[in-house]
């Protein structure tokens, strides 16, 4: 009885040990049952390649695309060939993360004035207010100057199934929610064959997506999400160096 009533002292020694030491850290790591998002989002400053989205074993490549841009051309993914480039879903009538997000492109567009090979790529989720006139109207309000940045419009339905089936960005109308639509602020990078491609996350996978209602300034948001277009542009460098 007295070596049974030592080992229950031990064992309890034990998992008091482990209590103090890794409990607190599993709650830290863990909200709900899930990963929290802050440290499957942060990303490594790592002077490494890229990689490539791969979905069941095959690398993920822009779907194929067709709609009018703001100067009433036909824009096709064909027209992005050979260009490192930025995918994001907007609508010019959005009142709270839109802004952000072209406020940022814009910074990036001017970062690299230089290289023709730079683009980016625009679809509006509300093509029927957002028509080539207003994309004109908005892309000139905004300071687009960059020949290869196309927003585009078209038909809405085309346009949701490339947002959530083609890239897997959230995009849909809601009629309650500010404005009538919501949609993810992310951006996506695309390369010069039209591979998307990210930086890894600390546990060594794919970020996937750029977050792009975030401002290089603003460094934090209100929910403790880090910006990343400072990244984003190390990353776009990177891409253009590429042959």
């Amino acid at each position: 009885m007295e070596k049974n009533k030592y080992t229950y002292v031990w064992v309890s020694l034990i998992i008091l040990i482990f209590g103090i030491i890794f409990i607190p850290r599993i709650i830290d790591r863990i909200s709900n049952g899930t990963v929290v998002e802050s440290d499957r989002m942060s990303v490594k400053t790592n002077n490494g390649d890229l990689a490539y989205i791969v979905v069941n074993g095959e690398k993920r490549k822009v779907p194929e695309f067709a709609f009018i841009n703001q100067d009433s051309l036909l824009i096709t993914n064909n027209d992005y060939k050979g260009k490192v480039y930025l995918v994001e879903f907007f609508f010019t009538t959005c009142p709270s993360i839109c802004p952000i997000m072209n406020q940022n492109l814009v910074q990036i567009q001017n970062e690299f004035t230089d290289f023709e090979d730079f683009g980016v790529a625009s679809f509006t989720i509300n093509p029927t207010y957002d028509t080539p006139t207003v994309l004109k109207e908005y892309a000139e309000k905004y300071g687009v100057r960059n020949l290869n940045w196309n927003l585009m419009t078209g038909d809405a339905q085309g346009i949701f199934d490339l947002a959530n089936s083609g890239f897997n960005i959230f995009a849909s109308e809601v009629p309650n929610a500010p404005g009538g639509f919501e949609h993810a602020g992310m951006f996506a990078l695309v390369d010069k064959k039209g591979f998307m491609r990210s930086r890894v996350d600390d546990y060594g996978n794919p970020i996937i997506y750029y977050r792009g209602a975030i401002s290089e300034e603003e460094g934090v948001n209100d929910h403790g999400e880090k910006e990343q277009i400072g990244v984003l542009k190390e990353d776009i460098k990177k891409l253009l160096a590429e042959k």
